[in-house]
């Protein structure tokens, strides 16, 4: 079974990918390390973790684990990533990897020169209702797409919580602004040209808390919207000349809604819904992930990609502050 070590004991680790590990066909929970060696082990007990570390280093300096999960705060992700893939370990990163798109460099260089697997965390790409999205696109089922929309906005204005602190990478495009971009292109297989954008920021927190977008694909635009500060709503349409995709909780799946995606044929005035009621897109990610490091050819998000989504949040907050189209 391909071992895996938690580098902190955030609550997305607790909550979504300890669970996910433990119900891998492929992968056991081995350690958990923590600056504080109580939390770690109250942590390990909890889910019955054979180790313990009370810091980072000692986990990645042991021979108990093959790969690590990376969930602490965004400003972080890069340093630990590096030290991992240095160490020799497999590194599963919390998105998103970096605040900027050259950032990441360096872990792209600490992957290869380690050999070893890096992946930033986008579960959405390994749940089946967007290949079945991209399917649909690339078949034709709703013609010619010329138009992308989405929204994705919770309310939380917790002062303490690492989404309103800058200086630990927060903020709603870092954090949410992601995905719309993330789906949009893992479907459509397309790269933005340019963006235009206007973004708000919270006069307290100071991060970002209201965007809105409109990224241009060339054949298709994409238009989203995000907050930190508005009642929780996630949706993305992809509209065709002949039909149109609707994806009821295209990030989140089965929290904001159902695991549906709707194909609407104009021509037919019919509309035909595809269900995934079962779907653990975490657990989905971390038998991908051990699938890959241990040499088997598999459909990973690469680093490579990570670049490409960083360079459209970059676009984002340039188009912001300059109230202009800002190439990508």
């Amino acid at each position: 079974m391909f071992r895996w070590g938690i580098l902190s004991t955030a609550k997305i680790a607790r909550e979504q990918l300890i669970p996910a590990i433990q119900e891998s066909d492929n992968g056991v929970l081995s350690a958990i390390a923590s600056r504080d060696g109580a939390k770690a082990s109250a942590l390990a007990e909890r889910f019955g973790a054979p180790h313990a570390f009370g810091s980072y280093e000692d986990m990645l300096a042991s021979h108990v684990i093959d790969a690590v999960y990376i969930p602490l705060p965004t400003s972080q992700h890069v340093e630990w990533a590096v030290k991992a893939a240095d160490a020799g370990k497999h590194v599963l990163v919390e998105k998103p990897l970096a605040l900027h798109a050259d950032q990441i460099a360096p872990v792209i260089a600490a992957r290869d020169r380690n050999k070893v697997i890096v992946s930033e965390a986008f579960m959405v790409t390994y749940h089946p209702q967007w290949a079945k999205v991209r399917d649909l696109i690339a078949d034709g089922a709703i013609g010619r797409l010329r138009y992308v929309q989405g929204a994705f906005s919770y309310y939380n204005v917790d002062p303490q919580n690492m989404r309103n602190r800058p200086e630990l990478g927060g903020g709603a495009l870092p954090d949410i602004g992601v995905y719309p971009a993330v789906t949009t292109r893992f479907a459509t297989g397309a790269e933005p040209r340019r963006v235009q954008a206007t973004v708000e920021r919270d006069k307290t927190f100071g991060t970002d808390i209201h965007s809105s977008i409109r990224a241009d694909f060339g054949s298709f635009e994409l238009s989203f919207y995000l907050s930190t500060q508005l009642a929780a709503r996630q949706m993305m349409v992809f509209h065709g000349d002949k039909g149109f995709i609707e994806v009821a909780s295209p990030f989140n799946a089965g929290l904001y809604d159902d695991h549906r995606v709707t194909l609407h044929d104009q021509g037919h005035g019919t509309a035909q819904i595809f269900r995934f009621p079962a779907t653990k897109q975490y657990q989905l990610q971390v038998e991908t992930f051990a699938r890959a490091a241990r040499g088997e050819t598999v459909q990973l998000f690469s680093l490579e990609e990570s670049v490409k989504n960083q360079k459209l949040i970059d676009a984002v907050f340039r188009a912001g502050d300059t109230d202009t189209w800002e190439s990508v």
